[in-house]
């Protein structure tokens, strides 16, 4: 795959407000294939190092691509 989405483990949480669960909606609607990637800890925005190293940010979600760059 050519996209990942990193993202909180609560895939059950779909309502509106949620941020993954609208990049996530948002990547199903355009018909993007992705695979995801759980980060966690989901309340511990202070140790998400993967995120924090790859974004320079705590908060998620983001997409990382093929070539290595990030969005977020």
């Amino acid at each position: 795959m050519a996209v990942k989405l990193h993202r909180c483990k609560n895939e059950w949480v779909k309502i509106g407000g949620h941020p993954c669960w609208r990049v996530q909606k948002a990547l199903d609607d355009a018909g993007v294939e992705y695979e995801t990637v759980h980060e966690t800890p989901t309340f511990a925005r202070a140790k998400r190092e993967n995120t924090i190293k790859r974004t320079g940010q705590q908060g998620l979600p983001w997409i990382e691509f093929d070539n290595g760059s990030v969005y977020r």
